[in-house]
Formats: C-alpha cells, sequence, structure tokens
C-alpha cells in the first residue's frame, strides 16, 4: 500500500510538472521485479524504416506482386537493422474505385467486393507475418480487412510483431468522399503499440487533413505517428500532404513517418520527420521502391530534438492546463478594443 501511495505521488508530480494527464504521467513509471517504483529516465532508441513501394490494384497477379516487393523491404530493412519497418497504404492491394465497381470499369458505382481476390491477400499476409517471426522485424503495412457481408471492408493498417503476430490493426476514419460513397466502411478509434519503449499512432490516407487527429495522439503519449498514404495524387497535392506532415510533427513534438506509394516519389518520397518538424532521412526522388531510415531516441538526439520533446512539448501541455487563468484581469480598457 505504502509503495501504492509513493507511485500516486511521483504520477502526480510529474503531471503537475509537465501539464501531462494522470494516465500519461503513469507510463513514464516502471516496477521492477521486487516491487519498487523505478522512474523510466529514458525512452529507447529505436531504429525505424519507412518505405515508399509499387501500389497496384486488386487483381490477383497484383496481390502476388505486392507481397512480394513487400517481402524485399522487410529483408532489405533487417540487414540494415531496423527493428520497424513501415510501409505505405495500399502496399498489399490498391483497389481502383472502377475496377470494383459493380456498375463496370467505365462508371463509379458501389464496389463489387466478390471479385476482390481475399484468398490471395490472406496467403500474402500470412507469408509476411511469418517472415517479421523470422527477421524479428515489426512490420507495419497497408491492406484491405474483410468484415462479415453485407459491410464494406475497412481500409487499414495491419501491425505484425516480433513474432510475426498480428497485433492490432488501425482503421483509417476520415475517408475520401469516393472511398466513404462506394469502397470502405469507416474505422471508429485511435490506435496505438508499443516498440522497445517508444509508443506509435496510426494515420492513414487523408487524414493528414485532420489536424484533430494527430492532436489526438499528442494526448496519447505517442512518440511518433506512423502516416501512410498512396493513390494517384497531384504533386502539389502530395507536397501539400507533406507539408502538413511537418507542421504536425512540429506542433505535437513527435515524429512523423511518411509512407508513400512510389508513384508518387519524385515529386515527394518517403520520408522521417523529426518533433522539430525537420526532415531526418528521404528515400530517393524516383518511382521505385526504396527505403530511408532514421533512430528515433537513445542518449545521443540531437539538440534540437530534445529541445522539442523535453520542453516544448511539456510547455505547450502545461499552457493548454489553465495556467494563464489566475492572470486575466478585468479593467474597462481591455475590454473596450476600439481605444488606443
Amino acid at each position: 500500500m505504502t509503495a501504492n501511495r509513493n507511485l500516486k505521488r511521483m504520477v502526480r508530480a510529474r503531471a503537475a510538472k509537465t501539464g501531462e494527464s494522470y494516465t500519461a504521467a503513469l507510463r513514464h513509471f516502471r516496477t521492477d521485479l521486487t516491487g519498487e517504483t523505478m522512474p523510466e529516465t529514458n525512452r529507447g532508441r529505436l531504429r525505424l524504416a519507412v518505405a515508399q513501394t509499387l501500389v497496384r490494384d486488386a487483381y490477383p497477379s497484383d496481390v502476388r506482386a505486392s507481397g512480394v516487393q513487400v517481402r524485399e523491404l522487410m529483408h532489405q530493412a533487417h540487414r540494415a537493422g531496423a527493428r520497424l519497418l513501415h510501409l505505405p497504404e495500399g502496399a498489399t492491394c490498391w483497389p481502383d474505385k472502377y475496377t470494383l465497381s459493380g456498375q463496370g470499369p467505365d462508371t463509379l458505382g458501389p464496389s463489387d467486393w466478390d471479385r476482390f481476390p481475399f484468398e490471395a491477400l490472406r496467403e500474402e499476409l500470412a507469408a509476411i507475418a511469418r517472415l517479421a517471426g523470422e527477421l524479428r522485424l515489426w512490420t507495419v503495412l497497408g491492406s484491405v480487412h474483410r468484415l462479415t457481408e453485407p459491410h464494406r471492408p475497412h481500409n487499414s493498417l495491419f501491425v505484425f510483431n516480433d513474432r510475426g503476430e498480428l497485433v492490432t490493426r488501425y482503421d483509417e476514419r476520415m475517408l475520401s468522399n469516393a472511398k466513404i460513397s462506394y469502397m470502405y466502411s469507416p474505422g471508429r478509434t485511435p490506435v496505438t503499440f508499443e516498440v522497445d519503449g517508444v509508443r506509435f499512432g496510426c494515420a492513414l490516407g487523408l487524414e493528414v487533413h485532420f489536424p484533430e487527429l494527430f492532436g489526438e495522439y499528442e494526448r496519447l503519449d505517442v512518440d511518433c505517428v506512423l502516416f501512410s498514404t498512396a493513390g494517384t495524387i497531384a504533386p502539389q497535392d502530395i507536397g501539400m500532404f507533406a507539408t502538413q506532415a511537418r507542421s504536425h510533427a512540429s506542433t505535437n513534438s513527435y515524429w512523423v513517418s511518411f509512407a508513400i506509394a512510389a508513384q508518387e516519389a519524385p515529386a515527394v518520397p518517403a520520408g522521417i520527420i523529426s518533433p522539430s518538424g525537420t526532415w531526418l532521412a528521404r528515400a530517393p526522388h524516383e518511382s521505385k521502391p526504396a527505403l530511408a531510415f532514421a533512430d528515433l531516441g537513445g542518449e545521443d538526439a540531437d539538440a534540437e530534438v530534445r529541445v522539442a520533446i523535453e520542453h516544448a512539448r511539456p510547455w505547450r501541455r502545461t499552457a493548454r492546463a489553465g495556467i494563464y487563468d489566475p492572470h486575466y484581469v478585468t479593467d474597462s480598457r481591455s475590454e473596450n478594443r476600439t481605444a488606443f
């Protein structure tokens, strides 16, 4: 009981100092095997690989080719010492809205998912899961998740751990007009998971346009958001995606991993953005599969990153927690907005 009271005092003290919620502050404390409370002074260092891949349509041959491509990149990431590989939306399949249209390939209409090669996709995902276990490589990739008929599938990110287990799945919440009208069912909730003490959140598709989702992940105390996107996007639009991703990283003081279709890479390649909003690493500006790598966290993080994490992020939380309230004044000259 004494240890429990001490833990609560330590958590409350941290929450008061940083502006975190009690739940977020609690994450920074662990117990050792004797039950003693141990402060977590530093999170671990993790090598992240982010990919740009050629996204393909929904034919069986496309799904097979995409599976081969993913596994090749998994081997490359493993050889480079990555602990987690992050791949784009549609890494296993990217069904075209006209290909699946129940009204034929020339007319946009509700998707006929009976035409989708779900068995081929299941086999490719199973092979990817096995390889993740063999390589001890966490793997996060875009795919379609089938629901019970007559419900449409989710557009999802699958998270495989380093034992080859599917540990969670993120379903895109803010769907485009075509996706929600003809193709997918929206997801409902944010998803987080941890690897070696680094906490990740997931975002997908067009969700970079919704800052409230990225702010939600800050409140959930993530260290890095894995943002995956794909599709045929005008160069100026994909450039806007990258600008917004950098803004979310800087505003929330966490890393953002930016996984993109290789078809878009000549304009904006895949990359990893630091908590200060700068690019840490970028893949080549080429329309071919490639990886970029960056080390997240650790004692040797550069000064700019440490300032963002250790000072800017706690200060913003403190500023949002009501510290200005005692300083507000009642003054006629404050209320009068037309006086010099």
